[in-house]
């Protein structure tokens, strides 16, 4: 059994985030990269499900899309323990090119189960996943919390509002994993990151594929209002603070 783990190469969440061009392009000025904090949870679980040794799981891949600046993060993933990497050669414009670019790699080389990330920490479109079981014309599980073997079966827990439910899904599958799906990211250790250096990595030419969204301009949110102290004798003006401004009540 083979695992695929898409790999997202996003902002530190600690970044300040600022734009040049009036506003339509994201300045990457001093930016330091990352794995998507979803997408590692997601390989920190395929390299749990893989170092039991009663699963059948063989490898362990990392695949993502961009240019030559993405590999430190795909370095990463291998220091922290996956088996190879592919890096798809082109800058990412939307979700559905990064779908379309991962599905075409899948078809020549199939996985039995594919893991992405609920959504990334930068555009949190949360759409690559769903996209890509369509593309490959798989069953895909989102909101999985859970995923270990029974016996030869996977099984799954999902949660959703009010509970959570448990089943097994066929594979080749799809499955979009949230928080939950194992306790902490695994980080690197020395011997891993001397190790990544002779792991293989592939780099993919890129499909042609369309893009389906266009960014026109970004906005930061507006700045905080100052904080307001209220006497803890005057009920009245917190509740009229609650109510008329925060609108709360």
């Amino acid at each position: 059994m083979k695992i695929l783990v898409c790999l997202g190469h996003v902002p530190d969440t600690t970044t300040k985030v600022k734009f040049v061009e009036n506003s339509t392009k994201f300045d990457q000025t001093g930016v330091q990269w990352v794995i998507n904090p979803w997408d590692e949870l997601a390989l920190t679980r395929a390299l749990e499900i893989k170092e039991d040794t009663g699963n059948p799981v063989n490898s362990v891949t990392v695949i993502t899309v961009g240019d030559i600046s993405v590999e430190p993060t795909i370095r990463k993933a291998l220091a922290i323990g996956a088996d190879n990497g592919i890096r798809i050669d082109m800058q990412p414009a939307d979700s559905g090119v990064v779908a379309a670019q991962i599905a075409e790699v899948i078809k020549s080389d199939p996985y039995d189960l594919i893991l992405c990330g609920i959504e990334s920490s930068d555009y949190n479109g949360a759409a690559v996943g769903g996209m890509l079981a369509e593309h490959l014309d798989y069953p895909s599980v989102s909101a999985v919390s859970s995923i270990k073997y029974e016996g030869d079966t996977l099984e799954l827990n999902r949660e959703f509002d009010g509970g959570f439910e448990t089943f097994t899904c066929p594979t080749p599958f799809v499955a979009v994993v949230q928080k939950g799906i194992t306790k902490e990211p695994r980080i690197p250790a020395m011997r891993g990151i001397m190790m990544a250096r002779k792991k293989p990595l592939a780099v993919v030419n890129p499909i042609n594929s369309e893009v389906l969204t266009e960014f026109l301009k970004f906005t930061l949110p507006e700045a905080k209002p100052p904080c307001k102290m209220v006497d803890p004798e005057n009920v009245g003006e917190l509740v009229n603070l609650l109510r008329n401004e925060a609108k709360v009540l």
